[in-house]
């Protein structure tokens, strides 16, 4: 946890596998990844979470 921000909802990228902080949480580490490294799917890794999003499309896969 980065500058005492308290991390919602991880996220791991379909192309690497890294991990990062979804939207709701106060640094949204996974969409700045997700665009600058040019890797836009990620999905979730919340139990019983079986999705994934587009960050490009903004849409569900």
């Amino acid at each position: 946890m980065a500058a005492g921000a308290r991390w919602l909802h991880l996220r791991v990228c379909r192309t690497c596998g890294k991990v990062g902080c979804c939207d709701s949480s106060p640094m949204r580490h996974a969409r700045t990844y997700a665009l600058t490294a040019g890797h836009p799917i990620v999905r979730s890794l919340e139990l019983g979470e079986n999705w994934s999003w587009c960050y490009v499309d903004e849409a569900y896969l």
